[in-house]
């Protein structure tokens, strides 16, 4: 996985890339091993207190991220599941009321990214159009 890290210099840079000129180079940190980072590079701040709480809040970022992952593929099983039965009955493939009705739930609750989530669950679920 490769994730954005600070130079000493401020500017963004990943894992990998040359350092800017007068910058010392970062270390990548891999999850099953490999080269260790400083904290102030895993977390952007010296600051242990606020180092352990960044690492906190990413333990539970990730965790959301992998219920959030579980939850696509069951959403987008069942999806298919339904199109499926739907197909299978003499049904249309789609049902374009339905589909409204999903992405104006999304813009609601999320505004316009809202909309761009809900189309790209609806992608997933019954495959491009």
């Amino acid at each position: 996985m490769m994730t954005d890290v600070m130079e000493q210099s401020g500017g963004p840079t990943r894992p990998g890339q040359p350092a800017a000129q007068g910058a010392g180079s970062v270390a990548a940190t891999s999850p099953t091993g490999g080269h260790t980072e400083p904290a102030e590079q895993q977390t952007g701040t010296e600051e242990p207190s606020a180092s352990a709480r960044i690492v906190q809040i990413r333990e539970r970022i990730d965790e959301i991220d992998n219920a959030l992952i579980t939850l696509w593929q069951e959403r987008a099983a069942l999806s298919q599941e339904v199109g499926a039965t739907r197909m299978a009955s003499g049904g249309t493939r789609l049902v374009l009321s339905r589909e409204r009705e999903i992405l104006e739930r999304f813009r609601v609750a999320l505004g316009a990214d809202g909309t761009q989530l809900a189309l790209l669950l609806l992608r997933a679920g019954r495959g491009p159009l």
